[in-house]
């Protein structure tokens, strides 16, 4: 069954198109029947380290002519690209761990061979940031994705005071070097907000932390292996203040229902229509008469 899927993907690539490849960040059996399809086709494989992906694509019994394309070389390197597709060629791009282009090298690539007239496939799989989402327990329907969080301390502080009323998840990444900064920066405008940090997703030592910032910070400091390796912070939305001052369309509608009905009825339509409170409802009414 998995080689008939395997043959479908191969079957269904097209010369002159850079395949934008997730490789997985951390376990060899996070890559997907596509990627392994697309880098076993690729006439060219553009990599963030060669050194990396010669491992990866060796653990797969994968040959490949691989082209050094990393942050500062990108732009120069996208003209060899574009040569490689209008000579027909497949050509596929990947970074280190993860998807290309996100906080990693490939963006300007896709953007140059887009321009080119150029055809640029994504073939999903592995990303850190959907991962730590997945096991966080986040139910908002959005959330912002920073990337790496400021090295310098007055960057970071700027950064974070602007997430402290956040009504939506923030996902960012930090490194073990900066991590116990990066919380104590935390625990000043937001001590008691809710944190998971997600360290070496998919690997031996995976874990997931969650509680309160000050939480975090002290299971880091009684265990020094959970400030270790590739860490994914998602910073969950600030708790919502209840107001003590109903809305004013929910006052309307109380306002309308109060003159028609009881009180006691009127504040317990109000509040199915209204969502508000019933008792404020209520003892709204009563400052009315």
């Amino acid at each position: 069954m998995m080689q008939k899927h395997y043959q479908k993907a191969c079957d269904s690539l097209e010369a002159q198109t850079l395949y934008v490849v997730a490789t997985p960040i951390g376990n060899l059996a996070d890559i997907t029947l596509r990627a392994l399809a697309v880098l076993a086709r690729a006439d060219l494989v553009c990599a963030e380290d060669t050194r990396v992906t010669a491992q990866l694509l060796g653990a797969y019994g994968i040959q490949a002519k691989l082209l050094s394309v990393r942050e500062h070389n990108e732009q120069q390197m996208a003209g060899k690209v574009i040569d490689a597709l209008s000579d027909g060629l497949i050509v596929a791009q990947v970074s280190d761990a993860g998807t290309p282009a996100v906080c990693d090298p490939g963006a300007k690539l896709a953007a140059r061979v887009r321009e080119a007239g150029f055809k640029v496939v994504p073939v999903v799989g592995a990303s850190a940031v959907m991962g730590a989402l997945s096991a966080a327990g986040v139910t908002e329907p959005g959330f912002y994705f920073h990337g790496f969080l400021p090295a310098k301390a007055g960057e970071r502080q700027k950064l974070l005071a602007g997430w402290a009323q956040a009504e939506h998840p923030v996902v960012a990444f930090e490194t073990p070097h900066r991590i116990a900064a990066a919380l104590a920066d935390m625990a000043a405008l937001f001590p008691g907000r809710r944190l998971t940090l997600a360290r070496e997703i998919t690997k031996t030592f995976e874990t997931f932390l969650s509680g309160s910032v000050t939480d975090i910070q002290t299971a880091l400091a009684n265990d020094a292996n959970q400030s270790r390796g590739e860490m994914v912070l998602v910073l969950h939305p600030a708790p919502k203040e209840k107001s003590s001052t109903l809305p004013e369309a929910a006052q309307n509608v109380m306002k309308v229902l109060a003159a028609e009905l009881p009180t006691k009825q009127a504040a317990e339509l109000a509040a199915k229509i209204t969502g508000e409170s019933k008792k404020a409802l209520y003892d709204l009414a009563l400052t009315w008469k």
